[in-house]
């Protein structure tokens, strides 16, 4: 569009300027290169016109007119793609190394999402872990204009009572299918964004969620106009639950080879590879010893000394590689990349996530460590950054995020170095905005 329609483009920047008169909160940003996350070529001296946090006009600076009296922000040399959307955090729980839902409070919530943004993450959808102040926390972000980054919510998602998943204390387990339809319903009446269930055993530790209450628990939800995004582990459970019509898988099949089956379920039900998470995998052994990024600023600016001393330590390195499944991890990481791989090539929908806030997952960092560890298993950086962006938009119904288009939320990252020649240049942050709003 921004080839092919420029006049239109400008016309319509016209027409919006006309709307909303100059209160000196009109940038323009200018002369750098756009990837706007549609997965078209990148646009080089591009300029985009923003006001009150929207994208106005965006296209070539050969057709620019700039309102008098905008700030001009100047980007030479610089490459500005949207916010990451992560599809798959959890907030304020964890404090250092420490998982309590104590922690859940509104300094530590803003904190998370502080960081996030700093990172140029611009968007994340809590999974399942939360506690009902994120709905006052969404619900005043969206009445405004956010500076940090935005709140999607599963509000308390559905376990198996007894089993795997969830924080005690926030996510009491269902034990029966006739205890689903009012659980379900408190949570649409909260008006969550999404419904969330667990089904998973910790390889054979714990009870798994029955399959009649998961379908349960779908079947109410989409009654409810609401989707549903499951934790799997097993091949066997992501192909009963996409038979069952769930919404998204938010983790990678992890036991074995996706197969043929599960592909055209997948495809038939639009069920998504909404997370991959394989940050999250690499996480469960990379503390055995002491992995490069403890050392690197881009990570230790936004970890407490205290969790850094603990991450180096021989003690906790040894805790980690002394676990009971410590040698299968690898092994699942790299069924987890194989198996993105394959579903992409197939055609199956995918997005971006990598379930950041529990201990020892850190928000903002691993996001960057996911884009790389997706490139690792065999997609394009383009690939890569269109999963976190539009396509991870489009799977929350966000249709006011995910590219860089007119009328859209200005949720940007301004690079200095180009992503799609490396995709760790994602790394090079010059500047984030949400809704127009630069993030300190």
């Amino acid at each position: 569009m921004l080839a092919k329609e420029p006049s239109k483009a400008v016309s319509v920047a016209a027409l919006l300027l006309c709307v909303f008169p100059l209160r000196g909160e009109i940038k323009v940003l200018t002369n750098f290169t756009l990837i706007d996350g549609s997965g078209r070529p990148p646009l080089s001296r591009a300029a985009m016109v923003v006001d009150a946090g929207r994208i106005v006009w965006v296209g070539p600076m050969a057709q620019l007119k700039a309102p008098s009296g905008a700030q001009a922000v100047d980007l030479s040399g610089k490459y500005v793609m949207p916010g990451i959307i992560n599809l798959h955090g959890h907030l304020g729980n964890t404090i250092d190394l420490t998982q309590n839902a104590k922690f859940f409070t509104r300094e530590n919530v803003e904190k998370n999402l502080q960081t996030y943004a700093s990172y140029g993450v611009t968007s994340v959808l809590s999974m399942g872990t939360d506690q009902d102040l994120i709905f006052q926390i969404r619900d005043q972000q969206r009445a405004g204009r956010p500076s940090m980054t935005r709140v999607f919510t599963a509000g308390q998602g559905f376990i198996f009572k007894g089993g795997y998943g969830g924080i005690a204390g926030v996510n009491q387990g269902l034990s029966s299918v006739g205890e689903v339809e009012a659980a379900v319903e408190a949570q649409a009446r909260k008006k969550v964004d999404i419904i969330k269930l667990w089904m998973d055993d910790e390889l054979g530790r714990l009870p798994k969620m029955p399959y009649p209450i998961a379908k349960a628990i779908i079947d109410d939800a989409h009654q409810h106009h609401l989707h549903v995004a499951a934790h799997i582990f097993y091949l066997q459970d992501a192909k009963q639950l996409t038979d069952y019509g769930v919404d998204g898988l938010a983790h990678s099949v992890r036991d074995k080879p996706v197969d043929q089956a599960l592909i055209d379920s997948m495809k038939k039900h639009g069920t998504w590879q909404m997370a991959a998470t394989l940050a999250r995998e690499a996480s469960m052994f990379v503390y055995a010893g002491t992995p490069s990024f403890l050392s690197d600023p881009f990570f230790t600016r936004a970890v407490s000394p205290a969790a850094l001393h603990t991450l180096g330590s021989r003690a906790y390195q040894q805790t980690i590689s002394t676990g009971p499944h410590f040698k299968e991890y690898p092994g699942f990481l790299e069924t987890a990349e194989k198996n993105l791989k394959k579903l992409v090539d197939a055609g199956v929908e995918y997005g971006f996530g990598t379930d950041t806030g529990p201990p020892g997952r850190f928000p903002g960092y691993f996001e960057h460590w996911e884009l790389e560890l997706m490139v690792e298993s065999g997609l394009t950086p383009m690939q890569v950054l269109v999963a976190a962006t539009r396509r991870s938009a489009e799977f929350l119904g966000a249709k006011d995020l995910g590219t860089l288009e007119a009328s859209k939320w200005a949720d940007l990252i301004v690079l200095d170095r180009n992503p799609l020649d490396d995709i760790k240049n994602t790394r090079a942050i010059h500047a984030v905005y949400i809704a127009g709003n630069l993030v300190k």
